[in-house]
């Protein structure tokens, strides 16, 4: 029998599920943060003119908070592994519109992940 010599990669995540935002506009912070290290990523989150950058600090310092506590991570080694937005349930809504007809209104969520790991 061989034996499979693999490091298993301890990585920290925190989630946020049925955010009232939509996946496309929170896509758009998520990039630029990808592949950065933790706190030069929270400083593009804090100064980003964006709706979706509050929460995505917000949920940022969650999964930083994970790694130190939970998985014992170092802080000045951690970067931004993973960082995705994908599209939750849509909330449909009816308004009046003209000549007695009605227009649908549809309310977007995202659920929005980041995954931390630790640099070598």
């Amino acid at each position: 029998m061989e034996e499979k010599n693999q490091a298993t990669i301890v990585e920290a995540k925190a989630t946020l599920s049925y955010a009232r935002i939509s996946a496309r506009k929170v896509k758009i912070v998520a990039d630029l943060i990808r592949g950065k290290k933790v706190d030069e990523a929270l400083t593009i989150v804090k100064f980003a003119p964006k709706a979706s950058a509050e929460i995505l600090e917000k949920l940022l310092k969650s999964a930083i908070a994970n790694a130190e506590n939970n998985h014992f991570m170092n802080r000045s080694n951690l970067y931004v592994a993973e960082v995705y937005a994908n599209q939750g349930p849509t909330l449909k809504r009816i308004r009046p519109a003209a000549k007695g007809s009605a227009v649908r209104i549809r309310k977007r969520t995202s659920h929005i992940t980041i995954v931390l790991r630790e640099s070598k």
